[in-house]
């Protein structure tokens, strides 16, 4: 049985648990106000961290439900991901580190778009980078299932961006 600290083995989840409520809320006050509420939640069931298989499966599945739970509860607006996009496009061309920009926030915009468990879905595999086998036991799917869903989300994403590429918005 290992031992989990707080400060080394919880803590450093939380910028992750904010991108996956923010993903999922499209909220950064909600984002925030589930993370405060996992973190909390999780102290308080310290005493049965000796029982769980992975802490931050069980940290990352309280906070999709807990950010599911708030964001049907109303309008919400979007962030970007995607901040430090100019640092991706070369940096002595303005121009193309605006057209870089504009076409990352695109791409948030569309992934945004996408329904919950879509969203969830790419957040965790493309942004996070886990694994199928992560994202099946976190979302109670077979990995199969999680492969479909990011099949379909991805191509979703590939169509409305083109879409938008091709006729604008």
């Amino acid at each position: 049985m290992e031992i989990i600290r707080f400060r080394e083995d919880i803590l450093p989840l939380k910028n992750q648990l904010y991108r996956l409520a923010l993903r999922i809320t499209l909220n950064p006050a909600e984002a925030e106000d589930v993370v405060q509420e996992v973190l909390l939640k999780v102290w308080n069931k310290r005493r049965e961290w000796g029982q769980l298989q992975s802490i931050e499966a069980y940290c990352l599945t309280l906070t999709r439900n807990m950010a599911i739970d708030r964001g049907r509860s109303g309008a919400s607006h979007t962030q970007s991901l995607t901040d430090d996009v100019g640092a991706m496009a070369d940096k002595d061309n303005p121009h193309e580190s605006l057209v870089q920009r504009e076409r990352m926030n695109l791409i948030d915009k569309i992934i945004n778009d996408l329904p919950v468990v879509q969203r969830t879905i790419v957040q965790l595999r493309d942004i996070e980078g886990k694994s199928y086998a992560e994202i099946a036991k976190l979302l109670s799917m077979t990995e199969g299932q999680v492969k479909v869903k990011l099949h379909r989300a991805r191509q979703q994403v590939k169509k409305k961006y083109l879409e938008i590429e091709r006729y604008g918005l």
